[in-house]
């Protein structure tokens, strides 16, 4: 993996993650060239210098765009916000939960990236899938009438604004396939301007997004899948186990036992996703007490759960995944056995794609996948 601030696995994968969703090398070295000391004091620290550099160049992009745009420029504007709310989103995500200010720079990535819709991509809408009496915010990616959809779910950090970045909903696109970005609680927007936390039963999430597409003419209510990246590789293998309206179902990085990783990560084993880790798991799930917390992580666990996944099922991890075991990608794969096209894809360093979710080479997994979804969901 490129490693801008030596030493520093946090601050390198959230540099990976920009450059691997459509950031440009030259500005985000132009961002982090002030903050390489401030990377040095640690992941926590320096946090509040990562967001004001990252800040300072998102900045200087909106001026650009907001000029292009007065010109005329609108694909160039469409750009120049697309990729400063790259940049703002990823810095967000590097912040304590109780940061000053974090809910409204939360607010900016969202207007930001509405106007990067409205220039650069209008065909994507913002749509709210009713969920236990209030509302899951998402983004759909529609492929043309009656398409089969994916459902691409975040983990534990990430947000419906980096699922669009990726750049998955387009591979899903060119391949006929729609696709609904969600913030589920304890994610994005969901956790940040609603305050929806995460639950270990994710088969209710499922459950209120498939009803959601069933109510849509341009979908094929036959053909409706489920992804989930991160420790959305737990969530959406536990759907899938229950929600049965479901076509198939990938894990895209084997999170089949989060409890042990946390009892790991007390132990300090492992590398962890965000600076600030414990306050950040704690704000997802809801918890406020750490000592009672590991207990309850126990239950975030596929044993038992994955054998009663009934439809066609991928996993794909990483061989040097540091965050998550290799040996939890082929537990998955051994309880499934019910499955009736399960599949196990292990990235090695040779080939790239091997750091958590294939962050460093994020568009050679995110290809596979869509090329896997495409032979099942859309091939006859």
């Amino acid at each position: 993996m490129y490693e801008y601030f030596p030493g520093n696995y946090v601050w390198n994968l959230g540099v990976v993650a920009t450059l691997n969703s459509g950031g440009l090398i030259d500005e985000v070295d132009r961002a982090c060239r002030s903050i390489r000391e401030a990377a040095t004091r640690g992941e926590d620290a320096g946090t509040p210098d990562f967001l004001r550099a990252w800040t300072a160049l998102t900045d200087q992009l909106v001026t650009q765009a907001e000029e292009a745009e007065k010109a005329g420029h609108t694909r160039t504007a469409g750009q120049l916000y697309a990729r400063a709310t790259n940049y703002l989103c990823q810095a967000e995500r590097l912040q304590s939960p109780s940061a000053p200010g974090r809910l409204d720079t939360y607010r900016r990535v969202l207007e930001l990236q509405q106007k990067a819709f409205d220039l650069k991509n209008p065909s994507i809408t913002r749509v709210a899938i009713p969920y236990e009496g209030t509302t899951m915010p998402a983004y759909f990616s529609s492929a043309g009438d009656r398409a089969p959809v994916m459902i691409l779910w975040n983990g534990l950090d990430s947000t419906k604004e980096h699922m669009y970045s990726s750049d998955h909903w387009r591979e899903l696109a060119a391949r006929g396939i729609s696709c609904l970005m969600v913030d589920c609680p304890g994610s994005g927007e969901a956790l940040r301007v609603q305050g929806l936390t995460a639950r270990i039963d994710t088969e209710a999430w499922a459950t209120a997004c498939v009803d959601y597409l069933q109510t849509r003419a341009d979908v094929d209510h036959d053909r409706i899948g489920l992804a989930g990246w991160s420790l959305g590789g737990y969530y959406a293998p536990r759907a899938a186990a229950f929600e049965k309206r479901l076509a198939l179902v990938v894990a895209w990085g084997a999170n089949h036992d989060w409890g042990a990783v946390q009892r790991r990560r007390l132990e300090r084993e492992g590398e962890r996703p965000v600076p600030h880790y414990w306050d950040h798991v704690r704000w997802v799930w809801g918890h406020d007490d750490l000592d009672t917390f590991p207990d309850f992580a126990d239950h975030v666990n596929l044993d038992g759960v994955v054998e009663h996944i009934t439809v066609p099922f991928l996993i794909c991890h990483g061989e040097n995944d540091r965050q998550i075991p290799v040996a939890y990608a082929h537990r998955s794969y051994e309880q499934a056995v019910h499955s009736p096209n399960r599949r196990l894809r292990l990235f090695t360093a040779e080939e790239g794609a091997t750091e958590h979710i294939g962050l460093d080479h994020l568009s050679h997994v995110s290809t596979y996948i869509a090329d896997w979804v495409a032979d099942t969901l859309v091939q006859p």
